[in-house]
């Protein structure tokens, strides 16, 4: 909990994959609190456990209404991609960022790939690159190989995504002026 709100607060980016894992983790133990409570709270301090077994037990109470019990993503994060693809519109449609731009054209033969590749054409772009920064990341901690061609790829949409995170923190700030 203090962990996705520190996230969020700092890394829009690292927050959302945060929280992708958050959903796989109460996927993984079934959606069912005791489980929760036994493989993941216990393992924190007894002060924070009473605060980690609300926060989660939301999130459960979240996942059945929303029903992402098996699959898919809880509306709050669904938000998050909304409010990023507002953003890379906005970034995209202004001459003044055009490092944005030459972040994203670069990128976007790969996303066109992956896209191509996963059957999902008509996803949005951002949640492709999520999706895929997040793939990477559980092959990572399987200690999957990762081949050359899609650690290239991974770099080039994770530095497109690192900037996109980055403008999202100015947006926030108030320091982000995309209109002429």
């Amino acid at each position: 909990m203090k962990t996705a709100q520190q996230l969020k607060a700092r890394n829009i980016a690292e927050y959302l994959i945060y929280m992708w894992q958050v959903e796989d983790l109460i996927r993984a133990n079934g959606c069912d609190m005791d489980k929760i409570r036994l493989n993941i709270i216990s393992r924190y301090p007894e002060e924070e456990r009473p605060a980690l077994d609300e926060w989660y037990g939301n999130l459960v109470d979240m996942m059945r209404i929303e029903g992402v019990k098996e699959k898919g993503h809880l509306q709050i994060n669904r938000n998050v991609i909304i409010d990023l693809t507002g953003l890379h519109v906005e970034l995209l449609a202004s001459p003044k960022y055009p490092y944005y731009s030459a972040a994203y054209f670069k990128a976007l033969p790969f996303i066109v790939e992956l896209r191509r590749k996963n059957g999902k054409t008509d996803e949005p772009e951002l949640e492709t690159c999520f999706e895929a920064l997040y793939g990477i990341l559980l092959l990572r901690l399987q200690k999957k190989e990762i081949t050359p061609g899609t650690a290239k790829a991974m770099e080039t949409i994770s530095s497109f995504i690192s900037l996109l995170a980055n403008y999202y923190e100015k947006d926030k700030r108030g320091e982000v002026a995309v209109d002429e």
